[in-house]
């Protein structure tokens, strides 16, 4: 910690203080001492004076005994001085060791926040840092600290903000723009790349002032929001089909009715056209129109059963056994496009979870297909199935280019969709069908590939 302004100044006073203390005692007993000795010094010379100078000599002893006197009276004053400063240097230290009990409480505290808090000056330099900063951050306290390579001097207190990696160089722009600006900057998010793991981190930052309310640095505050983002990124996904229900019943009886018998109509003119005449082109627009009819209808059965909030069917369902049927029916498409489908199952023995087994295995199948479809050239596609506490993680991974940056916070979109076939219907609705049974569907993804990651709960009673 950092000593108060003016903290080493008071210690001085306080010395100076007690040296001239010590300096009035000693010349106080010197005059004492000189005094007292030409008083019996003046004593032998009154024994042997001639009665005609008694007179005088009587007046001299007088204003010695009258400088002796005041002499003790300064004496009283100087040991009422040291009486009063030894109070005040008691006074003194004990407010010096309540200032050293709030120092280390404000470093406990800080200590213990599992928010990283930096503190620099006007030009930038970091001047302390707290525990979880340091772990935020990935770096110690210590100056000149390298990284686990050795390659590079890791900042510390007394660098620049703007030293820190370039994966924080956030927290210097947010410096900039505080310097810049009066008002405090707040929830700024960035992510960074720790241990493997991409990390979603919220900064802000604050003026720093003293107690005369001069600005002498900045407060920087930053905090590990991962799981946080994680859950408002599925509250997000969440409300896109929450209250849609009422919707796609609209949408059923304003649209499928009209469609269904516009289908019929176009099924009735096929045939007695067909009796009538064998125009090509004829023919030829009437097979388009039944097309897209039946396709309008393949749209609007998806929407219905993304916005449905009908409740889902359960019974006992084995994860394994589900994988494994999967696996055959993929296999066909899969050795046509030269892919091998590899399944690690778990080590430990997983119990039956209660679930839609129909509904579990069409995520799993349109994971699988949009897997082997990122895989043009030919790859390896595994699941890997994992019981873990209290749940049951299956992981669809590929080795396909990855997910573009651009769209990955699109994928689970309604009607999002890359390629020309499809109705963009499938990741939300495999996001949907998982949330149903109470589990998650994340998915991490590189160039070298991507993993889809469906987590359930395992032993889920109906």
């Amino acid at each position: 910690m950092i000593d108060p302004p003016g903290e080493r100044g008071v210690r001085r006073i306080a010395i100076g203080l007690a040296l001239l203390s010590l300096l009035s005692l000693a010349v106080t007993a010197w005059i004492f001492a000189t005094v007292s000795r030409e008083q019996e010094i003046l004593n032998q010379i009154i024994k042997h004076l001639p009665s005609s100078d008694l007179k005088i000599a009587n007046e001299l002893s007088g204003d010695l005994s009258l400088q002796n006197g005041l002499l003790a009276l300064l004496v009283l004053n100087v040991t009422a001085t040291a009486v009063a400063f030894v109070f005040v240097v008691r006074a003194y230290l004990s407010s010096e060791k309540s200032l050293a009990d709030v120092k280390v409480l404000s470093s406990d505290i800080l200590a213990s926040m599992d928010a990283g808090v930096i503190t620099t000056d006007l030009s930038g330099t970091i001047t302390s840092i707290n525990a979880s900063g340091r772990s935020l951050l990935g770096w110690d306290h210590r100056p000149g600290s390298t990284d686990q390579d050795g390659t590079r001097e890791r900042p510390g207190i007394g660098s620049n903000i703007a030293e820190i990696s370039r994966e924080h160089g956030l927290l210097a722009e947010i410096c900039d723009e505080s310097r810049r600006t009066i008002q405090p900057i707040r929830d700024r998010d960035y992510t960074v790349n720790q241990d493997g793991l991409v990390k979603t981190f919220r900064a802000g930052c604050t003026r720093l002032h003293n107690r005369g309310g001069q600005q002498i640095g900045l407060v920087i505050h930053v905090r590990d929001v991962t799981q946080k983002a994680l859950i408002e990124e599925r509250l997000r996904r969440m409300e896109r089909y929450m209250g849609l229900g009422s919707l796609a019943a609209g949408l059923q009886h304003e649209i499928k009715n009209p469609l269904s018998a516009l289908a019929l109509h176009i099924q009735l003119l096929c045939e007695r056209l067909a009796k009538e005449t064998g125009d090509a082109e004829v023919n030829e627009s009437l097979d388009i129109l039944n097309t897209e009819v039946k396709r309008i209808g393949v749209v609007l059965d998806g929407f219905r059963n993304y916005a449905s909030i009908n409740d889902i069917g359960r019974s006992p369902v084995d994860v394994n056994l589900l994988i494994e049927k999967l696996v055959r029916l993929l296999r066909p498409q899969a050795e046509g496009q030269n892919v091998k489908i590899r399944v690690e199952p778990s080590r430990e023995m997983l119990g039956l979870i209660q679930a839609d087994s129909v509904r579990l295995e069409q995520v799993f199948l349109n994971l699988a297909i949009n897997a082997i479809a990122s895989m043009p050239d030919g790859g390896v596609l595994r699941f890997v199935i994992t019981g873990e506490e209290k749940t049951i993680r299956i992981d669809v991974i590929d080795n396909g280019n990855g997910i573009p940056d651009e769209i990955q916070t699109k994928i689970f979109d309604p009607y999002f969709t890359t390629r020309r076939e499809g109705t963009g219907m499938g990741l939300a609705l495999c996001d949907k069908i998982v949330r149903q049974h109470n589990g998650n569907l994340d998915f991490e993804t590189s160039p070298t590939g991507t993993a889809f990651t469906v987590v359930l709960p395992a032993n889920t009673e109906v």
